[in-house]
């Protein structure tokens, strides 16, 4: 009898630890694990449409936002808004892509419908709007004279045929797969049109932002030591139906920290953070028992070949030639010198290989500062800018570096770096991105970007460069619906002819060719010197399991699981 009794009493007390093992539910006090990384620097736009120039801002946008497709670890495609797509030929000969879409909502609990998708699509077609992403758009009927101002954005051959039926017709028929793999860019996915056009600013504060990603940004404030993202509560789960939150999404909140690099690697080694992704400097050639990751983001300076002496195309490539990019990848240890415009990773037209490899080597790693020099003789101007983002620790090693070199051909270079400011028209707290301002405007001598490919295909990424498909914002003030050209002010007319023929042309093999002769001829020309491409270095703590990574080389946690989760949390420092 004492046994049976001790039995039932141990049973008794075992019950409170099972249940603490359970599903979160949506009562519970304990919301689930908070976990605490540091993955970047600051970011301070988290606007889609131009995280093509901060990679730390597309790590981020990932986690918040879904699109109709993503990529996997291998660069494939997988369905995440979409649920399935259907392709046929409507009774006036045109094809057409008719794309499911899932039931979820966005994080304030409306239902993200395909609207939402035709909202952020026709956002990046308008004439007014800047963005290189327009060109992925341009096989959808009407797309290029919408952005060229020769039809209204309502003639844009997308819309909304059902709540969560989007439909997509095209210009012609095209390759659906390869259309597919376009979806997946950062760059498209939908957007709340209520929030954005209430604040010009919106992406520059959590008040005035909605996602519909597995997290919402809990708070962002720009220049502030840390950025949370909480778990999205309408993230595929009906409220009425769903017992437990964390059906979908496991942990509760991620705790972005925004300290030095040094800072960071301090907190990692006592245990502060589970995760230091962009690890110092300093440590990086003594470190051990490090991840590697490739990402498609570039370090690149773009030349403003408007202004002198980058209007002489002998002074950009001697501007080029004199940074030896093996010597900085040295320096960055987790990189890849670059050989060409687009990195490895990017697939090329024809076959799953990639673009880099069969493109071969367009630009020496090694400096020439003997030909440099003698490049570098016709140069009118001698005193220069360079440009690079506040905060970015490895832009400003870089600077550092290049204006030492620039400096052995006679230029005399500083450096500007450019942050945020406060907006203080509007009623919420928002800031201005000035550095992104800095760059649409052309407000620049050289720039130094961080360019993340606008997908896992080249054509958009080199399209860009060519005046009809440059994305930028047409003067609609002046009544002149010119084409622009790319930020960098390249303008060569038979550059635009090659990407027209690209654009054109249907056999993949041929417009691969043709592609490739286009990155022949922006290294011949050199309108931006690509530097090299990052590789995302990070230490992981042996608490935190099933975090993923992704094809853009960043970090999802959404199915991650923290061991004695409670010590982490921010509330109990």
């Amino acid at each position: 009898m004492k046994k049976i009794l001790a039995l039932t009493l141990c049973l008794v007390m075992l019950v409170p630890v099972l249940a603490g093992c359970g599903k979160i539910k949506p009562t519970d006090d304990d919301k689930g694990a908070e976990i605490p990384v540091y993955l970047t620097d600051p970011v301070f736009n988290l606007d889609p449409a131009f995280a093509y120039l901060d990679d730390g801002a597309v790590e981020i946008l990932q986690m918040v936002f879904e699109g109709l497709y993503t990529l996997d670890a291998k660069g494939k495609p997988r369905e995440a808004m979409c649920n399935g797509y259907k392709t046929f030929t409507d009774r006036d000969g045109n094809f057409v892509c008719e794309f499911s879409l899932n039931e979820t909502k966005w994080s304030d609990g409306r239902y993200v419908t395909a609207g939402d998708f035709v909202y952020a699509w026709k956002r990046i077609l308008e004439p007014g709007f800047s963005s290189p992403a327009a060109s992925l758009l341009f096989d959808i009927k009407n797309a290029r004279a919408c952005k060229n101002g020769d039809v209204t954005i309502d003639d844009l051959g997308v819309v909304a045929i059902e709540t969560r039926v989007l439909q997509v017709t095209f210009e012609r028929k095209i390759d659906i797969e390869q259309f597919i793999m376009v979806t997946a860019s950062p760059a498209l996915v939908p957007l709340y049109e209520d929030k954005v056009n209430r604040q010009e600013n919106w992406a520059s504060s959590y008040v005035t932002m909605a996602t519909n990603g597995a997290y919402f940004v809990k708070l962002f404030t720009p220049g502030s030591d840390s950025l949370v993202l909480e778990r999205n509560i309408h993230y595929y789960r009906d409220a009425e139906k769903a017992r437990f939150l964390d059906t979908k999404v496991k942990p509760y909140r991620i705790n972005i920290h925004f300290n030095t690099p040094e800072e960071a690697l301090a907190e990692y080694n006592k245990g502060e953070i589970v995760l230091n992704s962009n690890l110092a400097l300093s440590a990086r050639s003594s470190a051990s028992g490090v991840e590697t990751l490739e990402t498609l983001s570039t370090h690149t300076y773009v030349f403003n070949t408007r202004k002198a002496p980058f209007d002489n195309a002998d002074v950009r490539k001697a501007l080029s030639l004199a940074i030896d990019r093996d010597e900085l990848v040295k320096q960055i240890v987790y990189a890849e010198a670059s050989e060409g415009i687009i990195p490895t990773g990017v697939f090329d037209t024809s076959k799953k290989t990639s673009f880099r490899e069969n493109g071969g080597k367009l630009i020496s790693t090694k400096a020439d500062m003997t030909e440099a020099k003698k490049l570098a003789k016709g140069a009118d101007v001698t005193e220069f800018t360079l440009t690079i983002r506040e905060g970015d620790v490895i832009a400003a090693t870089v600077a550092e570096y290049a204006v030492k070199q620039w400096k052995q051909l006679g230029f005399d270079v500083t450096v500007v770096t450019k942050g945020f400011t406060r907006a203080d028209e509007n009623e919420y707290e928002q800031y201005n991105d000035d550095y992104t301002d800095a760059y649409l405007a052309g407000d620049f001598d050289v720039i130094a970007t961080d360019s993340t490919m606008l997908s896992t295909y080249a054509f958009a990424d080199l399209a860009c460069f060519a005046k009809p498909f440059s994305g930028g914002a047409l003067d609609l003030a002046s009544g002149n619906y010119d084409p622009v050209t790319h930020v960098s002010g390249y303008d060569n007319k038979e550059y635009d002819e090659l990407i027209e023929k690209a654009f054109a042309e249907k056999d993949a093999s041929k417009r691969s060719k043709l592609l490739h002769r286009a990155e022949e001829m922006l290294c011949e020309d050199m309108p931006v010197a690509p530097l090299f491409t990052y590789d995302n270095v990070y230490a992981v703590s042996k608490d935190l399991k099933k975090f993923k990574t992704t094809y853009y080389g960043g970090m999802t946690f959404v199915k991650s699981k923290l061991k004695n989760y409670e010590d982490y949390k921010e509330t109990n420092k």
